[in-house]
């Protein structure tokens, strides 16, 4: 098995912390291959930033790839930049908060999520990618939520007070995907 995500946003939306932390996790608790790999434009807040992340159970050939199984739009601009990388048959995950546009490919599954809205809601603004990775793994199951869970314990274990607040926004998220994935 092999997924290949690419996540894509602006400067300040967390996209390259969304593809560390799902890259770390999986390498600190599974026995899977994974790279990651980061891509920044000219400035970093307000940038547009976008990173790929490959999971298999075997050799990682490239890093990179034109046609992904899998793309998380955090914002409109890069979901025009972007769609066209996403293969036939692959699902597109967009923050539905700022993205109102209709897709108009007929060969991909779409799953929507108001990320941004639902961060601001739970009085964490900054955990807007925390949730989109919950929509991710509840819909794709590329890793097991633990391995997510303990990621996120990991990524915070200096600042203790952030942990339950960004575990309470990847259970939201998951909750999202598995609603999407049983639909």
């Amino acid at each position: 098995m092999e997924k290949n995500l690419m996540i894509a946003g602006f400067g300040g939306q967390g996209v390259m912390t969304m593809g560390k932390l799902l890259g770390e996790a999986t390498c600190d608790a599974t026995d899977k291959n994974v790279v990651f790999f980061p891509s920044y434009g000219a400035a970093m807040r307000g940038g547009t930033a976008n990173c790929y992340v490959v999971i298999s159970d075997g050799d990682i050939g490239s890093p990179t790839t034109y046609s992904v199984d899998d793309l998380i739009v955090m914002n409109e601009p890069s979901l025009h930049k972007f769609i066209g990388n996403l293969k036939s048959g692959g699902t597109l995950y967009v923050n539905s908060s700022i993205i109102d546009c209709e897709i108009e490919r007929d060969d991909i599954k779409v799953v929507k999520a108001p990320v941004t809205q639902m961060a601001i809601d739970m009085g964490n603004p900054r955990g807007l990618n925390v949730i989109m990775l919950g929509v991710y793994i509840g819909m794709t199951e590329a890793v097991g939520e633990d391995v997510i869970v303990k990621g996120i314990e990991h990524k915070f274990e200096n600042k203790p007070k952030l942990i339950p607040i960004n575990l309470d926004a990847f259970s939201a998220g998951l909750e999202i995907g598995k609603a999407a994935k049983n639909a």
